[in-house]
């Protein structure tokens, strides 16, 4: 199976190259094909030529509920006739804010932002007020932004910028480690005193889906105690897509501080910080926090109904239910078709690739793959009505049945045969 032509997506791409740079509006979708999009429903997309997709990219992880929520939609458009901005408070703050912290459970304040890229920048900073420490410690291969200060590639242990025209300097407050490696953490944190902060991605979605090994994340929270370090989850991703109470439910470790985005809103653009009171209260007392469009009151009407329809009608098992069964069956085809094709991860969010198929636990375990190789096998299954990421992760939302589960199947089956 081929999709029909492309002509009007390549006549809007080439007008969008004289509009923006690449013709696209994030580095990150320079990776993918030249189609335009006209409109989602549910698990599907549809582009302006009339091709059909079924989709595992999710706006690279929002939609967890699928696209264009009726509910969260109709909820934003009717409470959006408020208006949308007063540079002061309004009547959806507080209601926003109750079903946010009871959801995740642990933390005693919230602020709302707009990406996790600021709110990772503001929990920083909140590290470094509460210790009076300046460095942190992150892990290979774990993304907390594009700003300078936490940018980097790491290649065969070296780590550097990530960017042309990035500040290398400004990594010289962090500690690049290894994870799933609890000695190494161990050794870091007795050999420098001026650590404010441990963050990390409690499954580092962005590389590989890996897992934190039994225990890890705990002796990371045992680390800080002993330390007097903040402990920071970056949940952008992880959080109410792992489970209704992020990965802080699911690993049972509470930070002290974590930062949300994505699926927080059925695809609005809002993020969170949140934490305890004792740190939050911070930005009360110096610590500069702002953004003219935190906590709008589209923005809070998303998040009140996205959250409201998680609550009373948790989607987890179904999703669970639907990834493994999808990586059952992507596993299987590679083995009928006798290609290396290997996943690992969450059934809400794994990673699928070439190599080989024992689980990687850190970065440095996924310089085997064949990143080339998959990115060909993604343009094939663009063609044949599959949308995914070409670096290899695949997100499952509440939208996707049965209907997309045969589909995709058949499709990826197709398209493996195309590669041959």
């Amino acid at each position: 199976m081929s999709h029909r032509s492309r002509t009007r997506s390549g006549e809007i791409h080439q007008r969008a190259q004289q509009l923006t740079p690449g013709g696209v509006h994030s580095n990150v979708r320079l990776a993918g094909p030249r189609i335009c999009f006209e409109r989602g429903e549910g698990a599907r997309l549809y582009d302006v030529d009339g091709n059909e997709y079924v989709d595992y990219l999710l706006g690279q992880g929002p939609n967890l509920l699928g696209h264009a929520s009726a509910v969260v939609n109709d909820a934003v458009a009717r409470e959006a006739r408020r208006g949308s901005v007063f540079g002061a408070q309004h009547v959806l703050e507080n209601a926003a804010g109750e079903v946010f912290l009871d959801t995740i459970g642990w933390a005693d304040r919230v602020r709302f932002g707009l990406t996790g890229t600021e709110s990772d920048q503001a929990a920083l900073r909140l590290a470094r007020a509460a210790t009076g420490r300046t460095r942190f410690v992150r892990f290979e291969g774990t993304y907390h932004g594009w700003l300078d200060n936490v940018l980097a590639t790491t290649v065969d242990g070296v780590t550097a910028p990530g960017s042309v025209g990035q500040l290398a300097h400004h990594l010289d407050d962090t500690y690049f480690i290894p994870y799933n490696n609890p000695e190494v953490l161990r050794e870091t944190l007795s050999a420098h005193d001026d650590i404010a902060a441990i963050i990390v991605e409690p499954v580092m979605c962005n590389s590989a889906a890996i897992q934190p090994k039994d225990g890890f994340l705990a002796e990371i929270r045992r680390l800080c105690d002993q330390h007097g370090i903040v402990l920071i989850f970056d949940e952008v991703i992880t959080g109410f897509r792992v489970a209704l109470g992020g990965a802080v439910e699911r690993y049972g470790v509470t930070p002290d501080l974590a930062v949300y985005g994505k699926a927080m809103a059925g695809g609005w653009p809002v993020s969170a910080l949140a934490g305890t009171a004792e740190l939050m209260d911070q930005l009360t007392e110096g610590v500069v926090h702002a953004g003219t469009f935190n906590s709008s009151i589209p923005a809070c009407a998303a998040v009140i109904a996205t959250l409201g329809l998680l609550r009373d009608d948790p989607p987890y098992g179904r999703i669970e239910a639907h990834g493994s069964k999808l990586i059952e069956g992507i596993r299987e085809l590679g083995a009928a078709h006798q290609v290396p094709l290997r996943s690992q991860g969450l059934p809400m969010a794994f990673h699928v690739s070439f190599g080989e198929p024992e689980l990687v636990h850190d970065h440095a375990g996924t310089a085997g793959f064949d990143q080339s190789r998959y990115a060909d096998l993604t343009r094939t299954l663009f063609e044949h009505g599959v949308w995914v990421a070409p670096r290899g992760i695949w997100y499952v939302s509440a939208a996707h049945g049965e209907d997309e589960l045969t589909t995709v199947l058949e499709r990826l089956d197709a398209a493996l045969t195309a590669e041959a």
